[in-house]
């Protein structure tokens, strides 16, 4: 009786898969501004979140000062 034969190569992730797809689909000037988007989304999603937590600390400050 044999063992089963053991895979050499990872099963891609579906990012990795995703991206092996874009990369056939769009030239890499496409890639690069849509990643520069999607970076961009991210930071405006922190800076947006930054402004509520400082919001918030100074709504507090003002209802505990006397």
């Amino acid at each position: 009786m044999q063992a089963a034969p053991v895979r050499a190569t990872a099963i891609p992730s579906l990012t990795t898969a995703l991206r092996a797809v874009e990369s056939l689909l769009m030239s890499s000037g496409q890639r690069t501004a849509r990643r520069n988007a999607w970076t961009s989304v991210l930071e405006d999603r922190r800076r947006a979140q930054d402004r509520v937590e400082a919001q918030r600390v100074l709504d507090q400050s003002l209802i505990t000062r006397p």
